[in-house]
């Protein structure tokens, strides 16, 4: 699949610039720079080296104005994907306006080269906004950066959330509702520009997370003994509409130093493992208060990440359910922190953080 892509970057966006197959910091080193750079044409970047899958990038010098999502959404040409790229703390998707077809506009096997980021556009995964169904006002489907397709994503949500209110021109405190395979979300846009999830309920019968680990405490699965080659690690099982496996310990480690643990090396054994038949993603727990607690990931399908909402969310109820900590969390991530709050009223956990616009962009398939 030869794939070009055009970047227009916007004004004061956070841009990641790993994920972009060009560096433009050595233009931006003087304002002498910028203003020879003005007077140039749009430079043709070709950095693809992968067989089978070519990107050339176009940094255009338009002025800001005549950027924006409705330029880009508005453009039909046929093999032409027009995308937006949003963050989450640092856990970054490429967004796509599917409204008008019910079916995702790229197969998994396309999303797999897009989020590469080395000869892609670099992303954890790959974000359609849909028609809604079932009463919903739209619908939310994911493909993660292996192809795989995840129920839900917290992270994803937010920058969803973000950019629906960009598509439909939405102002101030807005929130609507989402369809997903986790079943309703309802997000709320913040004045302060976060964005407010309801999540749901937090699933806690063992075989419906799905996990084989034997039930010890109403049907759940909380500080059970999970062993990994050899080590014995105390597991709290919690789907938050995708199956989540936390630790606090271990037999040989009653408080976790998160920041020491080799995650490249222990995550996917965690993620494989066959107590979980639908795979996990997996975090790590430091608590540092009963408010306040630090969280490291791997991401089913994704690996390790900077952030994870619904991971995040697990987190806190999984604490609660070990005595560890209060129904209101902030939880630091590498990428940030989320404020959590599993609400004792409704059974409902409450996600707030923020999302963030880094590019628009349009992809030659």
């Amino acid at each position: 699949m030869a794939v070009a892509a055009e970047i227009a970057l916007l004004p004061h966006a956070s841009v990641n610039r790993r994920s972009l197959p060009f560096t433009s910091s050595s233009f931006m080193s003087s304002s002498s720079s910028i203003q020879q750079l003005r007077s140039f044409k749009p430079i043709a970047i070709c950095a693809g080296r992968k067989p089978n899958f070519r990107v050339c990038s176009s940094i255009s010098t338009q002025a800001p104005e005549k950027i924006s999502a409705t330029s880009f959404g508005d453009r039909t040409e046929s093999g032409i994907l027009h995308f937006v790229k949003y963050h989450g703390l640092g856990n970054d998707f490429i967004l796509v306006d599917n409204r008008d077809s019910e079916e995702p506009k790229i197969t998994p096997e396309q999303a797999v080269k897009l989020c590469d980021r080395n000869f892609g556009i670099g992303a954890d995964g790959v974000i359609f906004a849909l028609p809604g169904i079932n009463g919903t006002d739209f619908t939310m489907r994911i493909f993660n950066s292996d192809g795989s397709e995840p129920e839900m994503c917290g992270n994803g949500v937010r920058c969803f959330a973000r950019y629906i209110a960009e598509l439909e021109n939405l102002h101030g405190k807005k929130s609507f509702t989402v369809h997903t395979g986790a079943g309703l979300i309802v997000p709320e846009l913040q004045d302060n520009g976060k964005v407010r999830v309801d999540m749901g309920e937090p699933i806690l019968k063992a075989s419906d997370v799905p996990t084989k680990l034997a039930p010890n405490k109403d049907q759940s699965a909380v500080k059970a003994k999970l062993d990994v080659d050899g080590s014995i690690w105390n597991a709290t099982c919690v789907s938050m509409g995708n199956p989540h496996c936390v630790i606090f310990s271990s037999e040989s480690c009653e408080d976790l130093q998160v920041d020491e643990l080799n995650l490249s090396e222990i995550g996917p054994k965690f993620e494989h493992h066959l107590m979980f038949p639908a795979r996990t993603n997996t975090e790590f727990v430091q608590v540092f208060s009963p408010s306040h607690l630090k969280m490291r990931v791997w991401e089913r399908g994704a690996g390790a990440t900077l952030a994870c909402g619904t991971g995040a969310c697990a987190v806190v109820v999984a604490a609660v359910l070990e005595g560890r900590a209060e129904r209101i969390c902030t939880v630091d991530l590498p990428g940030g922190p989320l404020d959590i709050e599993w609400r004792e009223a409704d059974n409902h956990v409450y996600m707030t953080g923020p999302a963030e616009l880094v590019f628009h962009g349009s992809v030659f398939l």
